[in-house]
């Protein structure tokens, strides 16, 4: 299995393969800000919309591929302002059903962490349902937990939950906040 920077072109290049595993991922029940059921169409015309982000660096996406079939991805968006330059926020974590527990999930997690320092980050942030299974994960990983908000998005299945927001320090001294390069 490989994981892979999508480009633009590449992107739309697999916009059948990322809108299976989008729908995968909302039909499961995960809660990235979608309801169920998630139709085909709109799930492609979601992935074609973020070609122009990524095209014009404001969004940052990798595909985890298997026989060239798309079982994964993260994003990292960046914000314009320029007050917000060290910082990215962490979204779409997804992976397949069928290559859930085989560690894709960090993989994947480890891969927009490294690129994110490359770029220059310092911080990254994320939203994610609370008791998912994604909180594990993100805990495991060693990222810190913000707060809670109650009633913040509707599952997939159009029931008012909270989401959990964390954080995680990267590319620097963690005790002092002082960036290591």
């Amino acid at each position: 299995m490989r994981v892979t920077r999508l480009e633009g072109p590449q992107l739309l290049s697999l916009l059948d393969e990322l809108a299976d595993l989008l729908t995968d991922t909302v039909d499961d029940g995960a809660s990235v800000g979608f309801l169920a059921p998630l139709g085909r169409t709109a799930a492609v015309e979601w992935w074609r919309e973020r070609a122009d982000g990524v095209a014009a660096g404001q969004l940052a996406v990798w595909a985890a591929l298997s026989d060239d079939r798309v079982v994964g991805t993260v994003s990292l968006a960046f914000p314009a302002k320029p007050n917000t330059r060290h910082r990215a926020e962490l979204v779409k974590l997804m992976v397949h059903r069928e290559a859930r527990g085989k560690g894709l999930g960090r993989r994947l997690l480890t891969v927009a962490e490294d690129a994110a320092v490359a770029a220059g980050i310092t911080l990254l942030h994320l939203d994610t349902e609370t008791d998912s299974p994604a909180e594990h994960l993100y805990r495991s990983a060693g990222w810190t937990r913000a707060g809670v908000i109650p009633d913040y998005a509707t599952s997939p299945g159009g029931v008012l939950r909270p989401t959990t927001l964390y954080y995680k320090r990267v590319g620097e001294n963690a005790e002092t906040g002082t960036p290591t390069r």
